[in-house]
């Protein structure tokens, strides 16, 4: 099984959960260090370099453990189709929850791409 971290659509309850319910097995909530913008119908995450301006920021969301047949849903969703591929929406990566007890993927964005904050972390919150 598959570790995801997910923080916008993908939530339980959210409009895009159904892609990852059929092959999901857990879900806990989690939280990322990370600055969470806003992109109207979804979220993106970034992470590092792209975060810098706010580098203790925290996004909450979910780890999903689900089969390799989810994450390639997932990453069809995503518009991931491969490492650093120009037709990539989201890049997918490794990530570490804040208290280093769990570690997965997650999908990012390198830029804001102009899209405001959301300063509460949280796309429930938004």
């Amino acid at each position: 099984m598959i570790s995801v971290f997910v923080y916008g659509t993908l939530l339980t309850g959210e409009a895009n959960h159904g892609v990852a319910e059929p092959y999901l097995d857990a879900a806990a909530p989690g939280a990322v260090r990370g600055v969470l913008v806003d992109n109207g119908d979804y979220p993106a995450l970034l992470i590092g370099k792209a975060a810098e301006s706010d580098p203790e920021a925290i996004v909450y969301g979910e780890w999903l453990t689900i089969s390799i047949e989810g994450l390639l849903a997932m990453d069809e969703l995503e518009q991931y189709y491969g490492p650093g591929d120009l037709r990539n929406d989201y890049e997918r990566v490794r990530i570490t929850d804040v208290d280093g007890t769990r570690s997965g993927w997650v999908y990012i964005w390198s830029e804001t791409r102009g899209c405001p904050p959301i300063r509460s972390g949280s796309w429930r919150e938004r």
